[in-house]
């Protein structure tokens, strides 16, 4: 890469929902920038102007099955998806895997879990009640609720989800040596694991859940091993961990945004649009995820990208370029829509965005109205917040009510 030295990005510890300083500059003064990274090796580009993370995500010039077998800057020292994850497929291959699974995330199968969804957040309330105050609002509410959800989907007995929240926890931090590394690797074996022995019970004892659609695309030769085994630990661990974080940090807007609260205390009508209003103001992710590489020279403003080199985009950027969401540092629950990019773009756009903006509707629905007075038991600056951790979200929320 020729031109001017690549800028170190290493993404702060930031308590609260305030932009990275580091990564306005970049969406402000340099959209195309050059850097390197704490771990892995190289350079790449990093794009974040909303037009540019678009086009990059969905242009068939940028591959992500091309990282494959080769080192490149990185977020972590260890990789957190499998070799064969579907983050590392393009299409058709890629189309192909994500067809195994997307009736369970279609519209009718997440609007079919609505009811039960409703029933355990009521009942997680109940048992933030039951602590007594001040009670802490993500371990009572925030971190089981998710897990209740994507269990139920995937079929994983209840007894056992404590334990993929742990595992998801720790494959979802930044290691800082390499005995963290290799703990790291055995969770994340442990975990693909445990998921292959779950469909081997489904295809002896099918269910309806995600376990045996997977055990039945095995037999079917719509997927191999390697392909189950990763797409099952990709849903398990982040149908947890991203819907836990952002949902904490949702209602953390609410605990610290009086206005807010009280408009949609007065007209939980505008639950849906507050949604994902909030999806596109939280910083969701803390950095970058995975890049690209480009298969032949692309122009980007001005820039030329020579083939085979790696660009990241960031998706928190994009949501607040302010040529297309004015002021977007303010929550606004009137701005004109335009799609945010917090599930993505392109091939490779969630696989569950449905069933997480369900989770967040009716975790918000239920808060509001079984707890109209909740509020934060500390002042918002002596909230702690995850450090170290690829997703930005509070450690704790002490309430009351």
């Amino acid at each position: 890469m020729g031109g001017c030295p690549a800028r170190l990005y290493e993404p702060p510890n930031i308590s609260g929902l305030g932009f990275e300083p580091e990564l306005a500059e970049f969406l402000h003064d340099e959209p195309v920038a050059r850097i390197r990274m704490r771990f892995g090796e190289g350079e790449a580009w990093l794009v974040t102007r909303y037009e540019d993370v678009k086009f990059v995500t969905s242009d068939p010039r940028f591959s992500r099955k091309a990282l494959a077998g080769r080192s490149f800057p990185k977020m972590t020292p260890h990789h957190i998806p499998m070799d064969r994850a579907l983050s590392f497929a393009d299409p058709p291959e890629h189309g192909r895997i994500r067809r195994v699974v997307a009736k369970a995330f279609a519209p009718r199968s997440v609007e079919l879990l609505r009811g039960r969804a409703e029933q355990w957040v009521s009942e997680r309330v109940d048992a933030l009640v039951a602590a007594g105050r001040p009670a802490d609002l993500v371990e009572h509410v925030t971190s089981p609720f998710p897990m209740a959800v994507i269990g139920e989907v995937l079929g994983v007995p209840e007894a056992d989800r404590p334990w993929f929240v742990e595992c998801a926890t720790t494959l979802m931090q930044v290691a800082q040596d390499q005995g963290e590394v290799d703990r790291a690797y055995r969770v994340r074996a442990e975990v693909y694991e445990y998921l292959h022995e779950l469909v081997a019970r489904r295809r002896v004892q099918p269910r309806d859940d995600l376990m045996s659609v997977l055990a039945g695309a095995r037999d079917r030769g719509e997927l191999d091993d390697e392909e189950l085994g990763a797409l099952a630990t990709l849903i398990a661990l982040n149908g947890w961990h991203a819907v836990r974080c952002n949902s904490s940090c949702m209602v953390y807007v609410l605990l610290t945004d009086v206005r807010l609260r009280e408009r949609l205390l007065a007209d939980r009508a505008l639950i849906p649009r507050a949604v994902e209003e909030l999806l596109r103001f939280i910083p969701h992710k803390r950095g970058v995820g995975q890049p690209r590489v480009a298969l032949e020279d692309v122009e980007i403003r001005g820039v030329r990208i020579r083939a085979g080199e790696l660009v990241y985009v960031s998706y928190v950027a994009a949501n607040w370029d302010p040529a297309v969401f004015p002021e977007p540092d303010r929550v606004d629950l009137d701005r004109v829509e335009v799609p945010h990019l917090a599930f993505g773009h392109g091939p490779h756009y969630c696989v569950g965005p449905l069933l997480a903006r369900m989770e967040s509707q009716v975790l918000l629905e239920v808060l509001l109205l079984r707890l109209p007075t909740l509020r934060l038991a500390v002042a918002p600056q002596e909230v702690g917040w995850q450090r170290e951790a690829l997703i930005r979200t509070p450690v704790a929320l002490p309430v009351v009510w």
